[in-house]
C-alpha cells in the first residue's frame, strides 16, 4: 500500500513539473513579420508623347464687302482628324508642357450675301495647326490642363451664284492667330492616356481679294474664329509609374 502511494505521489510531482515546460512550448511560436503596407503609385507625366485626335469643329466667318458693307455671316462646320507630339515636365503635382498639333479638316458653310442677293459667300477650312504651351495639375493618373499659343488655318474663300451654285471667284489663304484651350487626360495603362480637349482659335481679320474669270476685282474683309472639340489618345515614351515610399 505504501509503495502504491509513493508511485502516485511521484507521478503527480512529475506532471506538475512538466506542465510549465509544456505551456512554454505552446507559447514559443515562431515570429512572423507583418506584410508591408501597399505602396502608393504615382503616375509620372514627364516625357515625350505622340498621339492622334479626332472630333468636330466650327468656324464663324463674317464678310464685309470692301471692309464696310456687311454681307452677313455663316458657320463652317465639319469633322477633323490629326496628330500631336509634345513633351511634359512634372514638378510635384504641377505639369508643364509644349505641344505641336496638325489636323486635316472639312469645315464648310455659306450664306447668301445680304448686299448682293445673287451671290453666296462660302468658307472652307481644310487644315489647321496649333503650337501651344501647357500648364496642368495632376491627381495621380488624371491631368487637368490649360493651354495657349499660336494657331494657323488653311482657308478657301469663294463667291458662288446663289441661284445655280456655280463658282464665280475664289482665293486660298493661310491665316495666323492665337489659341486657348483646356482639357482632361487620364492614364489608363503603362504609357497610354486618353482625353478630351476644347480649343478656341482667334484668327486675324484679313482682306481677301477675288478676281473673277472676266477679270473683275473685288475684296472682302473677313473675320474668323474657330471652336474645336476633340478626343485624344497619346502614348508616352518611358515608364509611367514611380513608386512612392
Amino acid at each position: 500500500m505504501t509503495k502504491k502511494l509513493l508511485l502516485v505521489t511521484a507521478s503527480i510531482v512529475a506532471l506538475s513539473a512538466a506542465a510549465p515546460a509544456f505551456g512554454a512550448d505552446l507559447a514559443a511560436r515562431p515570429y512572423t513579420k507583418a506584410p508591408p503596407a501597399p505602396v502608393a503609385a504615382i503616375y509620372d507625366w514627364t516625357g515625350f508623347y505622340i498621339g492622334i485626335n479626332g472630333g468636330w469643329g466650327s468656324s464663324h466667318n463674317s464678310w464685309d464687302f470692301l471692309g464696310v458693307v456687311p454681307e452677313g455671316s455663316h458657320d463652317a462646320t465639319g469633322g477633323t482628324v490629326g496628330g500631336q507630339i509634345g513633351y511634359r515636365w512634372q514638378f510635384g503635382q504641377w505639369v508643364f508642357g509644349v505641344e505641336g498639333q496638325g489636323n486635316w479638316a472639312d469645315f464648310s458653310g455659306s450664306n447668301v450675301s445680304t448686299a448682293f442677293l445673287a451671290d453666296s459667300n462660302r468658307t472652307k477650312i481644310d487644315a489647321f495647326g496649333l503650337i501651344t504651351g501647357q500648364v496642368g495639375y495632376a491627381f495621380n493618373n488624371v491631368l487637368l490642363y490649360a493651354k495657349g499659343g499660336a494657331a494657323v488655318t488653311s482657308n478657301r474663300f469663294s463667291v458662288n451664284s446663289a441661284l445655280t451654285g456655280v463658282e464665280l471667284a475664289r482665293t486660298d489663304e493661310t491665316r495666323w492667330g492665337g489659341a486657348v484651350g483646356a482639357g482632361v487626360e487620364v492614364g489608363f495603362a503603362p504609357g497610354w492616356s486618353v482625353g478630351v480637349e476644347y480649343d478656341h482659335l482667334f484668327m486675324q481679320d484679313g482682306t481677301v481679294t477675288f478676281v473673277t474669270p472676266a477679270g473683275a476685282v473685288a475684296s472682302d474683309r473677313i473675320r474668323q474664329d474657330v471652336d474645336l472639340v476633340t478626343a485624344r489618345i497619346n502614348y508616352k515614351f518611358g515608364g509611367p509609374i514611380i513608386a512612392k515610399y
